[in-house]
């Protein structure tokens, strides 16, 4: 007769315990896994394959772009629309000089009315908006007034800006000499920005004697070496470079496949980089 052993019985029921909680564990995990793919639609791989392809396409790399930026005004926009890029670009320089010309010329006089809401005393606001491989750009233009009870303004013009015009007027060589002290200010700022250095009324300018003419655009040209910007000689009356200015910063700030030539002839508008 087989004789009864408590601890051998107790060991057989704890494996058939264990066997059924296995068993139990893996139907579980088996209708979750499939309750998962039901609600899902698709497997999570799949569904993170289709996010990246979505956002490759939504966002082109610049290289994909073969031609210049296009500049075409479509008025004011919505700073909260979703596909809007609005970008800050800070205009300085001496009173007088045209830098508001300079700016109306670029941004079109087609709304005045409401380009008038968004000035205060010492600052101008502008804004430009336009197409890049599909993306829609936003400029938002800050204009400094040059007289020195509104450079307080500079701090709030300048931070944030990917760009800074630095303007002098091409007729006159202090407004010239004045461009080392706002970069100076701008630069306490701002240290990331692209700078560019517009001499303005070169139609005016090609009036001065020649050898007049080669001293200051010396003297322009030594100025923005050393503060690594690229130098435009320009007309507002002309409509000389304006717009050739923007489609560098562009450029520039979009890695797109445009460039400038240089142009270091004396009684021509000059660019140098």
């Amino acid at each position: 007769m087989t004789q009864f052993c408590p601890k051998m019985v107790k060991l057989n029921l704890r494996r058939r315990f264990q066997r059924r909680v296995l068993i139990l564990r893996r139907c579980i995990h088996c209708f979750w896994d499939r309750f998962l793919m039901c609600s899902l639609g698709k497997p999570i791989k799949t569904r993170y394959r289709m996010l990246s392809s979505t956002s490759s396409s939504v966002h082109p790399p610049p290289s994909a772009s073969i031609h210049p930026p296009p500049v075409c005004h479509h008025g004011r926009h919505d700073h909260k629309d979703s596909d809007l890029v609005p970008l800050k670009i800070s205009l300085l320089g001496d009173s007088q000089i045209g830098k508001t010309s300079f700016l109306m010329k670029y941004i079109g006089d087609e709304n005045d009315d409401e380009q008038e809401d968004s000035q205060e005393k010492g600052l101008n606001l502008m804004d430009k908006t336009f197409f890049v491989s599909g993306a829609r750009i936003y400029y938002s233009i800050w204009e400094v007034d040059g007289v020195e009870k509104f450079q307080d303004h500079l701090p709030l013009a300048c931070k944030d800006s990917v760009a800074i015009l630095f303007m002098f007027d091409l007729t006159s060589r202090c407004t010239l000499n004045n461009v080392i002290s706002w970069y100076q200010e701008a630069r306490k700022w701002n240290q990331t920005a692209i700078l560019i250095m517009i001499g303005t009324k070169f139609d005016d300018f090609i009036q001065l004697p020649i050898d007049l003419q080669w001293t200051i655009a010396s003297q322009a040209r030594a100025y923005a070496k050393a503060l690594n910007a690229t130098l435009f000689f320009s007309s507002a009356t002309y409509n000389i470079n304006v717009n050739k200015i923007f489609k560098f910063i562009t450029a520039k700030l979009f890695d797109l496949p445009w460039t400038v030539e240089r142009n270091l002839n004396i009684g021509e508008p000059i660019i140098d980089f």
